[in-house]
């Protein structure tokens, strides 16, 4: 029996297509995957030359797999507050936060970026996992004054050091202001978007959400390339190998319903993303206290991985996960992501293992798929951990 090591994704009327589908195809997609039930690009055949060019120019990424859940109406402030352990008296309007959407108890339900466009309206701007009818049935169940449904936005980013000049080519100097995870209303064209500092990176970088997607996504998919073209912009996939320098996790991957906040590391050392002294009680509060107090079983760990290259995530070579063993040849957990790092030389990923593993320095074993590795827990993020990078100030630096 001979396996096809390469099969192609269908490519057919039935799963949903970005507003940019027609637009970022041209540039020679190699591999689709499917996400929010939609085509994503996810590289466009040398996932390591897109990854020196986010580091060293400007990229352009097709994000209209990013649905936006929005929420409007007189509850709205207090229902979105308590679809989400952050406290969003916090989050003024015109900026962006970081959030997780948890279950009762206490699971990950999906990790979007929140956008708060104005005192009771809001877009949770979705990893891969469904939101809106979770929301719907909430809110329906709880006799709330809010009205969601999914609005015709679509998302690009546009992220590299360089991504400075092609927004102030498209939008002006003042585009340069807008502070890290803060977002303006723009207009460019006649098209009305949304221009936020945020991106799946750690780099430099802006994602722009057009209204009327439908309609005008390719328009401004050919604005956006005019612009970059003298600045070099090429069009790439979402690049695995740097968010997991960063420390950036993957919902499906790193987070999924049945991983809480505290075991990703996002809970006993960031309280600002778990505040469980808030006055809001949100859904999976109880169950979160409960975890705080009682303590993990399991942690989600960097890991340093010996042996051959992994890959880079998304070309197809890390097909499940990694199972991790203890030096004794006991499977303790498993490796969640993992890549080789160009920058760093070595393989890097994460690893979900017991608690009594969680030291740095741990030696462990990873099977990867060239068999087992020497492998070693030790600090995530592995570059820049204080994210200098993304905050710096791009108008002094312009």
């Amino acid at each position: 029996m001979t396996i096809n090591q390469n099969p192609g994704v269908l490519q057919y009327p039935r799963l949903r297509k970005s507003p940019f589908y027609y637009a970022s195809r041209r540039h020679g997609v190699a591999l689709y995957s499917v996400y929010n039930h939609t085509y994503h690009p996810r590289h466009y055949g040398d996932p390591v030359a897109e990854y020196w060019h986010l580091l060293e120019g400007v990229t352009l990424w097709d994000v209209g797999v990013e649905r936006q859940v929005e929420i409007t109406g007189p509850d709205a402030f207090e229902f979105t507050n308590m679809l989400v352990p952050r406290d969003l008296n916090k989050c003024k309007v015109g900026q962006c936060k970081y959030v997780f959407v948890t279950a009762e108890d206490g699971g990950i339900i999906n990790d979007p970026v929140l956008l708060r466009l104005g005192e009771n309206h809001f877009w949770l701007s979705l990893a891969d996992s469904d939101v809106l009818l979770w929301a719907k049935g909430l809110a329906h169940s709880l006799g709330m004054d809010v009205q969601i449904h999914e609005p015709d936005v679509g998302p690009v980013q546009i992220q590299g050091p360089k991504s400075r000049e092609v927004m102030a080519d498209l939008f002006g100097e003042s585009i340069l202001d807008v502070p890290y995870y803060y977002a303006v209303d723009r207009e460019l064209d006649g098209m009305q978007v949304v221009v936020s500092r945020t991106g799946y990176t750690a780099e430099l970088g802006y994602e722009v959400y057009l209204h009327n997607a439908s309609r005008d996504g390719v328009r401004l998919w050919d604005a956006i390339w005019q612009a970059g073209e003298p600045h070099d912009l090429r069009v790439i996939g979402p690049c695995h190998i740097r968010r997991i320098e960063a420390g950036i996790l993957s919902w499906g991957c790193d987070l999924t319903y049945d991983t809480n906040p505290f075991e990703v590391g996002y809970g006993f050392e960031t309280t600002w993303m778990v505040d469980l002294e808030q006055e809001a009680d949100f859904i999976g509060k109880q169950a979160l206290t409960r975890i705080r107090d009682e303590g993990v079983s399991r942690k989600l760990v960097g890991v340093e991985i010996g042996g051959p290259g992994v890959g880079s995530f998304n070309d197809g070579n890390m097909i499940d996960v990694f199972d991790v063993h203890d030096p004794r040849g006991l499977r303790i957990g498993e490796v969640t992501s993992a890549c080789y790092s160009p920058r760093l030389e070595r393989n890097i990923g994460y690893a979900m293992v017991p608690v009594a593993y969680q030291e740095y320095g741990t030696e462990l074993v990873v099977h990867t798929q060239h068999g087992p590795q020497e492998a070693v827990v030790v600090q995530k993020p592995f570059l820049d951990p204080t994210k200098s990078i993304p905050k710096r100030l791009v108008r002094a630096s312009a």
